[in-house]
């Protein structure tokens, strides 16, 4: 990792700062990629931390959306902390908060109260009083200025005078070579009496069933199974079941006493995560909450347990009136954050439990206004979209489709919350992570109709060559479709559909579409069918272009296109800028159209000063087998120059080109 950077920050930056307030020697680490969540209005942000780290850590950021209408820095503390509640796992928490739009000192003491009262909303005030951060940025610049509020001094702020930004080479290794996710799905269903149709009767009886349900978790009766999710090995560790009765309800999260021990110490009170996480995991070189260790937790109810035979009795209690019989059921699944070496009684008591209820009582608010009538579906999905450095959780209804209006609103405000951009859609349902497959299947290959494709084929190609340049690469996933795939012959005819396949799998992997990859057939069909060809072109050889090519993307996809065309290839390199913002912007694969030959551009390196440039081509003529190295070593992806040392030019300079650059449909 580089040398974190050094900011000093003094009282004397700004001149409405008083210049009462002490200067602190504390450091704040900054570990997540994006501090400001950027926007045209001030606001206030909370500043995410967790006890395994040292104090005034920053993981991640999110933007506080409920607020007072008299102020944009007044928060909504009870929907805050309801929103926060269920978005943020289990084991981080509050360590600060900052005001966007306002450079005064006392905002930041504002900032820092709100922190305070926000974390003692969500992790009650047995937890350990901790200092917190009360921070303060310029909208325009987007300048900082932290400081401290101390336990026990709340009269005065210290200014910070050191911040470390350490977030710019693999800033998620920090976080899982320290902590691993525990997991715990529960299906549960509580069936409940009330007496005739009232529904205050029906409201009671229910809330008093969830609360049964919550008091259940701390039964000594409980077992939990702690085991390793997704090990293969069978020298991983063997699992274990932890009794209730073991659990510590009281220990303090943020200053537990982790216990020494010994390779021959087994017992359940001594044994830490870190004896659950995989010797194996190749955290050190991909770090993220896809490869992360996991520990699933699994709820036993043991109600055999020290109970003696006796004949079974039954006790008839006749009801004074007529009752009605509900049973309502729900999907829990809750993830936590736990360091490594935290025991393995304290992440179930102190994280996983208390995760339960939480996540138990804000389905109870979602269902108990539709209680006697259609209550809503409900089911948490867990996310880790792009800059937050931890997973988060929402609870989706399923009652509405994903397009509709009200689902759609509920993405855009979290997209708002965490500072996502608001034209491509990170939180979808199929963006979810899923636990239900080996991580280590989840590689650089996918399948299709019994096939193996490759994916994202260009990652760990050399350099381009181009002195310096500014290389622009398309973000995000593709499969790799050439010729002679799926045991279909297109040799000299469907390199142009093979390019279209592979834009389509783009669009495919980053969820704008769930439609499969069309076949050559596929797509002669929907050119027909929009009457752009005549119905003998299906089952024909025929090429196709960059024209058709956005034909059948607008109809299958809805995606429009952008059409740059040129005389001749020798024209291309003065393109290169226009390119190279559109894969900054855009993002999608490029197709390339000349004579009779079509490619895929997947990225450029150009020097604006000396007009050097290369292209990072992926050529669908290729007919071997899907092999990473062959194909890298046959040059069948990789950088070409317009004119290369021996002066071969590698784009036909007697033939126009037409360029088809797919925009990224404007949703999320």
């Amino acid at each position: 990792m580089r040398q974190a950077e050094k900011i000093q920050i003094h009282p004397s930056i700004h001149p409405s700062m008083g210049e009462t307030q002490r200067e602190s020697n504390t450091s704040v680490r900054i570990l997540c990629p994006n501090l400001l969540i950027r926007s045209n209005e001030p606001g206030l942000q909370w500043l995410i931390g967790s006890p395994s780290f040292p104090p005034l850590t920053v993981l991640s950021t999110f933007r506080c959306i409920h607020t007072h209408p008299s102020s944009p820095f007044s928060p909504d503390f009870p929907k805050e902390s309801e929103d926060l509640r269920m978005l943020m796992p289990r084991g981080l928490d509050i360590v600060g908060a900052l005001v966007v739009g306002e450079a005064d000192e006392k905002f930041a003491g504002e900032a820092a109260d709100a922190a305070r009262s926000m974390r003692n909303l969500l992790l009650g005030e047995d937890y350990e009083i901790r200092d917190v951060l009360g921070g303060v940025a310029e909208l325009d610049s987007g300048k900082v200025h932290f400081f401290v509020s101390r336990t026990g001094n709340l009269s005065g702020l210290e200014s910070v005078n050191s911040v470390a930004y350490e977030n710019q080479d693999h800033p998620e290794r920090q976080v899982w070579d320290r902590g691993c996710l525990l997991r715990c799905k529960l299906p549960i269903k509580l069936p409940f009496y009330f007496p005739g149709n009232r529904q205050s009767g029906a409201d009671e009886m229910y809330s008093q069933s969830i609360k049964a349900a919550a008091d259940k978790f701390k039964d000594p009766h409980v077992a939990y199974l702690v085991e390793i999710l997704n090990e293969s090995s069978a020298e991983g560790p063997q699992p274990v079941i932890l009794h209730g009765e073991d659990l510590d309800f009281h220990a303090d999260l943020s200053n537990v006493k982790h216990p020494n021990k010994s390779a021959g110490d087994i017992k359940t009170k001594s044994l830490v995560c870190a004896q659950f996480c995989s010797k194996s995991n190749p955290i050190s070189s991909f770090p993220s909450v896809e490869n992360a260790d996991i520990i699933q937790v699994s709820i036993l109810h043991n109600r055999s347990k020290n109970s003696r035979s006796a004949a079974p009795v039954a006790e008839y209690i006749p009801a004074s009136d007529a009752v009605h019989f509900l049973v309502v059921g729900y999907e829990l699944e809750v993830l936590c954050y736990a360091a490594k070496d935290l025991p393995l009684t304290c992440a179930v008591s102190k994280l996983i439990i208390p995760a339960l209820v939480d996540q138990l009582y804000l389905m109870k608010k979602a269902v108990l206004p539709n209680l006697l009538t259609q209550h809503p579906q409900l089911r948490p999905y867990h996310f880790s979209p792009p800059g937050i450095l931890h997973p988060i959780t929402v609870i989706y209804e399923l009652s509405y489709g994903e397009t509709e209006m009200k689902q759609v609103e509920v993405r855009r405000s979290l997209h708002l919350r965490l500072g996502l951009p608001l034209d491509r859609p990170l939180l979808r349902i199929v963006n979810a992570l899923n636990f239900s497959v080996n991580n280590e299947s989840m590689g650089n290959n996918s399948t299709r109709k019994g096939s193996i494709l490759l994916r994202d084929v260009h990652t760990g190609i050399p350099s381009s060559g181009v002195s310096g340049g500014l290389t622009s690469l398309i973000q995000g996933s593709y499969e790799y479709y050439h010729y002679l795939q799926d045991g279909f012959d297109d040799s000299g005819w469907g390199c142009a559909y093979r390019s279209l396949q592979t834009i389509v799998s783009w669009f495919k992997l980053q969820h704008y579409t769930s439609i499969d990859v069309p076949s050559h057939r596929e797509i002669q069909h929907t050119l027909v069918e929009i009457g752009d060809k005549e119905p003998s072109f299906i089952g024909s050889r025929e090429w196709i272009g960059a024209i058709e090519l956005s034909f059948v993307l607008d109809k299958l996809l809805g995606v429009s296109c952008k059409v740059i065309n040129v005389r001749s290839g020798a024209e291309l390199p003065e393109k290169c800028r226009e390119l190279a913002l559109h894969f900054e912007n855009q993002g999608t694969p490029i197709m390339i159209g000349g004579g009779v030959l079509a490619y895929t551009l997947l990225g450029v390196d150009y020097n604006d000063v000396s007009g050097d440039c290369a292209f990072l081509i992926l050529d669908p003529h290729y007919t071997g087998a899907d092999e990473h190295k062959k194909i890298i070593n046959g040059c069948w992806c990789g950088w070409k120059k317009a004119v290369d040392s021996k002066g071969r030019n590698f784009f036909l300079q007697d033939k126009f080109y037409n360029l088809l650059l797919p925009q990224r449909p404007n949703m999320v």
